[in-house]
């Protein structure tokens, strides 16, 4: 009976043995079959390995694209730093009798720190014209430029448009490397850009981010807004820059930024360069932009407005004055009238309505669409040539 139960033991013990190297090295021996009421051939999907590049654009078509150094190289050469200097501000009382009293004959000569302004452009042909901001350059009498590559050259004010901040310069030098224009119709929220300019004056400087929104407007920036906002960095000294697609191709000119601090807070706006080439070309064939305009104050429409009026629409651009013997005034808009369309294109805020009369062809005649009171009404207006005007917006 020992001798039985002492081979007893050692058996338990050699399976217990062996269940535990089993279990240790070939678990999967000892795993039970799953029970499922019908068989699966459902494959999981394979997921990236972690040393494959990842797409950042889910378009089709997109290429992975770990790096936009492509993209840097080809559109850096064409932004330059641009150095404005300003006449020296006179003294407020130099030419006040009780100043001079006071101060003496020297108030007069008291020196004057010239101004210097820091900003950015691009090249965007070969022959020397170069887009910038306007406020980079205004008043300044001595404007240089200086290259990616280090040469330095004069510029000539072309034009400049203060209601887009837009200012074209021209330079005279050879081997100008020109940007290539980029396609705006085609820009998406969520696509990358690249900002590039002379931030601080610390020298060319890339930063990357994605375009936030499209169509940014009644900012106060410009009397035209139609903003790329991004979240690229862009910091002062950045104004005039290049802001470029993921191949190197320019989308717009950097304008300004929201910032509580003077910094960048991931708020940039640039103005799109189908805007600012528009301009261009406007300024170096006719030396000015020229724009419809018909002598109207416009004003948003509100429901509350809307209701007051007894309107039968809750959309359109109320007018609140009309200047007397201008276009809309011979026509016969008044003050209170909604206007709703103009030619062919419907507005329903202010910005829509001064971008589509700025649109129209001086010396030419259009339809505006007017609701005044429960009447509508199609007027029509010979429109006039927008007046010049001086804005200098600060940044």
């Amino acid at each position: 009976m020992r001798r039985t139960w002492l081979i007893f033991s050692q058996a338990v013990t050699v399976a217990v043995a062996m269940l535990f190297v089993v279990a240790t090295l070939k678990p999967e021996w000892l795993a039970r079959p799953a029970l499922s009421s019908a068989p699966s051939t459902a494959a999981l999907p394979e997921l990236p390995s972690p040393a494959q590049p990842v797409a950042l654009d889910n378009r089709p078509g997109a290429a992975a694209t770990t790096s936009y150094s492509a993209a840097a190289r080809r559109a850096t050469p064409a932004v330059v730093s641009i150095t404005a200097n300003k006449a020296p501000a006179r003294h407020p009382g130099a030419n006040d009798p009780w100043f001079q009293f006071f101060f003496g004959e020297r108030s007069r000569q008291m020196p004057q720190e010239p101004q210097m302004g820091l900003g950015s452009g691009v090249i965007v042909s070969a022959d020397g014209y170069l887009i910038t901001n306007n406020h980079v350059i205004a008043d300044a009498n001595d404007i240089e430029v200086m290259l990616s590559d280090g040469r330095k050259a004069k510029a000539k004010v072309i034009g400049t448009d203060p209601e887009t901040d837009v200012a074209v310069l021209k330079i005279e030098l050879d081997r100008l490397p020109a940007i290539s224009f980029g396609d705006t119709n085609s820009m998406q929220v969520g696509d990358v850009v690249l900002a590039i300019g002379n931030p601080f004056g610390v020298g060319q400087t890339v930063t990357s981010g994605i375009i936030s929104a499209l169509g940014r407007n009644q900012l106060g920036i410009n009397t035209f807004e139609n903003f790329i906002q991004t979240d690229a960095a862009i910091n002062p000294g950045n104004s005039g820059g290049a802001l470029v697609d993921a191949n190197g191709n320019l989308l717009g000119i950097n304008t300004a930024i929201y910032s509580r601090s003077g910094g960048s807070l991931g708020i940039g706006f640039a103005i799109p360069v189908s805007t600012a080439r528009q301009v261009m070309e406007g300024l170096i064939k006719d030396g000015m932009v020229t724009r419809g305009w018909i002598g109207v104050e416009p004003r948003d429409l509100t429901p509350e407005i809307a209701q007051t009026l007894n309107l039968p629409i809750q959309q359109g651009v109320l007018i609140t004055g009309v200047l007397n013997s201008g276009p809309a005034s011979s026509a016969g808009l008044r003050p209170g009238d909604v206007v709703v369309k103009i030619a062919d294109t419907p507005v329903v805020n202010t910005v829509q309505l001064l971008s589509a009369v700025a649109a129209l062809k001086p010396q030419a005649t259009a339809v505006i669409g007017v609701q005044r009171g429960e009447q509508s009404l199609a007027l029509n207006v010979l429109v006039a040539q927008r007046p010049k005007q001086r804005v200098q917006p600060e940044r």
